[in-house]
């Protein structure tokens, strides 16, 4: 009898210990960047999704079970991207990757995804590729591409009917795609248009002297420029030495991002037409309530990579939720045509190309208080700068 009793009693317990524990089980999400690389960026991007973290699961998680982000770095090396992936998907078992930032690691994630069948959210990489050339059924991106954010300069630049321009990015995927992009809209836009100098300093490394002078040389009308982080720093301040940008009017990607504006301090540049993040002007109920979140959370203002890092993360809770379920395929049916609330409002990854409509501000930059900020500013949703379907369905290969 006794026998039958401890039975009972020890069956019961196991049902007891084993349904929390099954229920209690985390989603677990991988998550790579080049934190060591790119910090300027990526340290508040990580403080955002941090943050939507924490939002969901304290919310109650995702299907009734807690959000897990296991995050590596990727170095800034295609090569070591893809063993971090592997690492993630085959070893900390996750459902589902995010991140990167430099284009050709993204582009090297994103074959990964395609090998392996997982879903990717390329979260920072920018080159038009991702979702066009190189696009596939897995890979999905976040932020607003080269082709959309010259796109969003170029009526502007055209505007001004500057007859000679010079171009300036760094040498590698994303300056180049950004470069290329800007001046075949531009030509489009304004046939007569000249470009008569070009520098693709290799990435971190600008001879700033020596690219400033090439550029002077070439008495250019206007300038475009890609570069960003320390080399856009170094471009900056040599050119104000030797007058670059006197009379000249310069369009410049990213340059109104606070990552790369607040170093420059009392040196930054006035009167560029930028595309960047002013998130001490956005007015909108969305991004007021992320400002109050991030602020109270961090002690202190946000980034645009802490706004990207934050949508991200929502992008992939929302994707889970929809689907119902961690299977690639039924993510990558949620995915597509998946509205997020962000920040800057309403995001649709569209199911033609995965691309999301998130957009970004257009505007002028002016100093004020000793720093440089974003002027006469204003939101341009993604989905008004995107080619037509069909030249989309042109550029990108049959999933």
């Amino acid at each position: 009898m006794n026998h039958w009793k401890n039975s009972g009693w020890l069956l019961a317990l196991a049902a007891l210990l084993s349904a929390p524990v099954a229920s209690a089980q985390s989603i677990r999400i991988g998550e790579l960047n080049s934190y060591k690389a790119q910090a300027a960026f990526l340290e508040p991007y990580r403080k955002g999704w941090q943050l939507a973290l924490e939002e969901v699961n304290a919310a109650g998680g995702v299907l009734g079970r807690k959000l897990e982000v296991v995050s590596r770095d990727d170095n800034g090396n295609p090569g070591d991207a893809v063993r971090v992936a592997e690492e993630l998907v085959a070893r900390e078992k996750v459902d589902a990757i995010f991140g990167t930032f430099l284009s050709h690691v993204g582009l090297a994630v994103s074959d990964f995804a395609r090998q392996r069948k997982v879903v990717f959210l390329a979260a920072e990489p920018l080159t038009d590729k991702i979702t066009w050339q190189n696009g596939n059924r897995y890979t999905f991106r976040l932020r607003p591409s080269t082709y959309m954010q010259a796109a969003m300069l170029v009526p502007e630049a055209a505007k001004l009917n500057k007859k000679r321009w010079a171009v300036v990015y760094p040498n590698y995927e994303y300056g180049q795609s950004a470069a290329a992009t800007f001046k075949a809209l531009l030509k489009a836009a304004q046939p007569d248009v000249e470009f008569v100098a070009e520098q693709a300093p290799a990435l971190g490394r600008i001879d700033a002297g020596s690219v400033v002078q090439a550029l002077a040389e070439s008495k250019p009308d206007a300038i475009f420029n890609v570069l960003f982080a320390g080399d856009l720093a170094k471009f900056v301040r040599e050119g104000n030495i030797r007058g670059l940008f006197r009379d000249r009017a310069v369009f410049s990607l990213l340059s109104g991002e606070p990552e790369y504006l607040d170093p420059l301090r009392g040196e930054a540049p006035i009167g560029w037409w930028v595309t960047g993040y002013p998130w001490y002007s956005i007015q909108t109920p969305e991004h007021s309530a992320f400002l109050s979140a991030y602020q109270k959370r961090w002690q202190e203002y946000p980034r645009l990579g802490s706004l990207v890092g934050y949508s991200s993360l929502k992008s992939l809770a929302a994707a889970i939720r929809k689907a119902g379920s961690t299977d690639p395929e039924r993510l990558v049916a949620a995915l597509e045509g998946l509205n997020v609330a962000t920040p800057f409002g309403k995001v649709t990854y569209r199911a033609l190309d995965h691309q999301a409509t998130m957009g970004a501000y257009v505007g002028i930059t002016g100093l004020r208080n000793g720093g440089g900020v974003m002027t006469e500013f204003r939101y341009i949703d993604g989905a008004s700068v995107q080619p037509s379907d069909a030249e989309v369905r042109k550029l990108r290969p049959a999933d």
